[in-house]
């Protein structure tokens, strides 16, 4: 099988015809089957969006580490999450990276208050919290057309995915990978080879190359999107949901060639809300093996949380 991951276009979806729609479809499918990728163009967020974040963030980043600390929050579920915390699943070396999440923001009289909490953001760069709550809903939107076109390639109703992550717990995450003269460690790279826990991950064009995905061959490729797409990946919760149709692949972020580089990237990280049962639908079993026991996106995320060093 040649390796191809393909490049899609999301108003052939939102507003094409029927055929184009299909077609769509078609190609996103496969190339999520075959691939674990896809890159997706003709979406909504802005490169001025995306420039206004990625400013922000390196204001963010340059702060003192004291100034930073301020906003270490529990569990890494907000906030600010220090160099040298997290790593891959089954992996002792911490990934070489520092980062700041943003969760999904909902109001103190929503249900899910109590679960998700309040947002926080820097009070030393007053531009973060605009830019990414921009990104933020930007990249909700096209996840959940998204999770439209995917469900229909797996012969499901159009609203079957999206409507598991509609105030779903996800999370943008704002990642700085410094250079490696001032931060690095034995053995350690700036994330190593890992899946990712939610249903889909939307990555729009870092700052830098690095990223790789690993082929069903067992090859690893350079997978870097070009600027104004968006590289999106399945995770663990949809390979579980579907039944491993779709399977989640293999990825990680390699050093660069030279010390002196630094590497920002802001992947929104697609999830279903607390309660959604990740439990494969009847028409994807069949006559044949259920391959996953039922959880829920709760416990999931809570049980991976704890093998990668943040819970």
């Amino acid at each position: 099988m040649a390796f191809d991951v393909a490049t899609v276009h999301l108003d052939d979806f939102s507003r094409g015809s029927t055929e184009t729609r299909q077609s769509f479809v078609d190609t996103l499918g496969r190339s999520l089957v075959d691939t674990g990728f896809v890159k997706v163009d003709g979406h909504r967020v802005t490169a001025q969006d995306i420039d206004a974040a990625y400013e922000a963030a390196k204001d963010f980043f340059a702060l003192p580490l004291e100034a930073k600390q301020r906003y270490v929050m529990p569990k890494g579920a907000g906030g600010y999450t220090p160099f040298g915390t997290e790593h891959a699943k089954d992996s002792e070396a911490i990934d070489l990276k520092e980062f700041w999440h943003v969760h999904q923001d909902v109001p103190p009289e929503h249900p899910l208050f109590p679960a998700y909490g309040a947002n926080v953001f820097p009070d030393e760069v007053p531009h973060f919290q605009p830019a990414m709550m921009r990104l933020y809903r930007d990249l909700e939107a096209a996840a959940q057309t998204l999770l439209e076109a995917i469900a229909l390639y797996l012969g499901l109703p159009e609203r079957d995915l999206a409507d598991m992550v509609v105030d779903g717990r996800s999370v943008l995450r704002i990642i700085h990978y410094p250079p490696l003269r001032e931060a690095s460690a034995p053995g350690a790279v700036r994330a190593a080879a890992h899946e990712d826990i939610n249903l889909i991950t939307l990555l729009p064009a870092a700052t830098e190359t690095g990223l790789e995905l690993l082929d069903r061959d067992g090859t690893w490729h350079p997978v870097d999107g070009l600027e104004g797409e968006i590289v999106v990946d399945a995770g663990d919760m949809l390979s579980r949901h579907v039944n491993d149709i779709i399977p989640a692949t293999t990825h990680r972020v390699v050093n660069p060639s030279t010390d002196d580089v630094a590497r920002y990237s802001m992947p929104f990280f697609c999830h279903p809300r607390p309660e959604v049962l990740l439990d494969a639908p009847e028409a994807l079993v069949g006559d044949g093996e259920r391959r996953f026991a039922p959880i829920t996106a709760d416990d999931f995320l809570n049980q991976r949380l704890a093998e990668i060093g943040l819970a």
